[in-house]
Formats: structure tokens, sequence, C-alpha cells
């Protein structure tokens, strides 16, 4: 099969929605499957205001039209509610094209942060966008619960993976870490805003906080908070030493659909502490670290966890299942794409 990602989130970005179609497109070439992925790349763009390291493509969905064509898909999936999606999304529409779609974002909250836009504004629009699509891929059951209430059709389970060869409980400490005073308390992520870090650096538990990440919160932040390690983007073996050599991973965030970084780090053997919302609920267990809406009581419980217990359960995540979930709600394309509407 012929699949085509068209995503507005792609590499150089460094975040969870590019980390999970790279990973996915990986397991799905290596079952034998071609995917293309259509992204910012292939069309002028500009910087997404308040979030640069994003590109918008400046194009239409006229203009989109050649380019999927010459994928000649057998089936097509909209990663994402951004330009390029929109105008995929209205071509396929036109010319009665299935398709699939994913709500990797909690796009509503990120504007009302962002903007001060009311979420209960910006809803009715995401939930215009995947209407017509024939599934609409959702990773935990606490995301497409909400999704199914507010009026979605064809929800869908997809879940995430680790890997478990590049993050393991054997990675060399990062070397930064050596000199820190214990608890070691790691963040790992994109520093913005949504992102609730301001949350992490101001508990009160005795320790070493450490952020991994870049971001436009990073100036502001590393001013406010000088005792605090900011290592910037990791990748690799320093990354997977980061998570290994933490006592505790924190993950301050109350608007994420899943949390890739929370399964990387119990594959490294770090309990985790999170507030008890969408995405901790859903991954993190009672061995595995502790959610509280007091983020100092989640720390302090997540540090008496068994690293061992968390290795063994993130290991129940599974790219390879994740890629069948999603070839399995993938609708086919049965005619030939047709060239005008």
């Amino acid at each position: 099969m012929r699949i085509l990602i068209v995503t507005d989130a792609w590499a150089p970005q460094v975040n969870g929605v590019v980390r999970t179609l790279e990973s996915v497109r990986g397991e799905i070439e290596r079952m034998g499957h071609t995917v293309d992925v259509l992204a910012p790349d292939r069309f002028r763009s500009l910087p997404c205001p308040t979030y640069p390291e994003v590109r918008l493509a400046l194009t239409l969905s006229p203009f989109i039209g050649p380019h999927i064509k010459a994928c000649a898909p057998d089936a097509i999936h909209i990663a994402t509610e951004g330009p390029l999606g929109f105008a995929a999304r209205r071509w396929c529409v036109s010319r009665g094209i299935p398709f699939t779609t994913a709500y990797h974002t909690q796009f509503p909250d990120y504007v009302a942060r962002r903007t001060g836009v009311p979420a209960e504004w910006v809803w009715p629009a995401i939930r215009r966008f995947h209407a017509p699509s024939a599934a609409v891929l959702a990773s935990t059951s606490s995301i497409r619960r909400e999704l199914v209430a507010r009026g979605f059709r064809n929800v869908r389970p997809w879940g995430r993976g680790v890997d478990l060869g590049a993050f393991r409980p054997g990675a060399a400490p990062h070397p930064a870490f050596a000199p820190l005073p214990r608890p070691i308390q790691l963040y790992v992520g994109r520093v913005a805003i949504e992102k609730n870090i301001g949350a992490f650096l101001a508990a009160r538990h005795p320790g070493a906080k450490v952020i991994v990440g870049e971001g436009p919160a990073r100036e502001g932040l590393e001013a406010r908070h000088p005792d605090a390690l900011f290592l910037g983007a990791l990748s690799g073996e320093a990354l997977a030493g980061a998570y290994a050599g933490a006592d505790v991973f924190v993950f301050p965030s109350r608007s994420d659909t899943f949390g890739l970084v929370m399964i990387e780090a119990m594959a490294c053997g770090t309990p985790v502490a999170a507030y008890p919302v969408t995405g901790p609920i859903d991954v993190v267990t009672e061995g595995t670290g502790r959610l509280d809406d007091d983020i100092d009581v989640a720390i302090a419980g997540a540090l008496t966890r068994d690293r061992a217990a968390c290795v063994e359960h993130a290991a129940r995540f599974s790219w390879q299942a994740s890629a069948r979930e999603f070839l399995e709600a993938l609708t086919p394309i049965d005619a030939e794409l047709p060239a005008a509407a």
C-alpha cells in the first residue's frame, strides 16, 4: 500500500507529533508499505507566531492537489489541523476522496493559553475539521471519551510506543548531573507556556531541577529561576543519559494528549510525577509514579517508586502495535484520483 501523510509538523521540528509520525512511518515501511510525507518543506512558508520553529505552509487546496496526485496514494492521512491539513482536507472533500485524521494536540487549550481566546470558541472549528474524516485517531481512552462527548464521530484508538533500544536504564548518566544535589528532578520537552514548566520550577521539593529542551519560554524561565539547570535540546545517548540519571521525571503539563517523554523516562527506569489530567492518567500507574494536584506531593510520591517497575511498564508501549492500529484505521481510495472537482 502507498500511504500519503499530510502534516504541518515535520523535521526539523522536535515534538511529540513529529516523533510519532517518524516512528510509525519507520514501522510501516518495515512492514513493506510505502509512505510519502507532504510537509511544509515542499512549499513557501513563514514562521508560526509565538512558535517560530513551526513553519506554516503558504498554499491553497488547488496547489496541493498536484502534490497529492503525484504521490498516487492508496490511502491518505491528514495529521494536523494546520494550513497544509486544511488545504488537503478541502481538496479531498471536494473530490469525494476518503481520508483519516488524528487528534494529536489539545489545540483549543493551546490557543487559549497563547491568545486568551476561550477554548470553547475554538472547539467548533476543530470539530468541523475532523467531521468528514473516515476515522479520527486519538492516543488515549480519556482523549477519545472527550472527543466523543464533544460530538466527534468515528473516533478510533492509535497508541504510542517507545524505542527500548535507545531509552534504557543502563544509559550513562548525563555528565552535567555529577555535581548536582539529589534528588535530580527532570523535565524534557518544549519550553513553552502551554507546558506549565513554571509550576515545576516553583516546586519546593529539595534537590536539583533540570530542564531539557528549547522553546520561546526558555529565556524568561532561565532568568526567573537561576538555580535550575537548562541544558537545551538533547538527543541520542545524551537524552537517554538525562532520563536515566534523574531521580524523578516531572511532567507539569495540563494540556497534553499523551506525553511520549513520560514513557521514555520510564523506559530508563525513572518514575513520573504529574498532575491527574489527560495524558498522565492514561500513562502513569500507581507503581510507576504519582499523580497529584500538588506537584510537590507528586514528586515526593514518585521518588518512592520502584525503577524496575517503570522499565517493565514502559516495555508495554510498542511502535509496532501503534503502526498496526494506524494501518487498520486507514480507508483505501477505491478509484483513481480525479483531476478536478
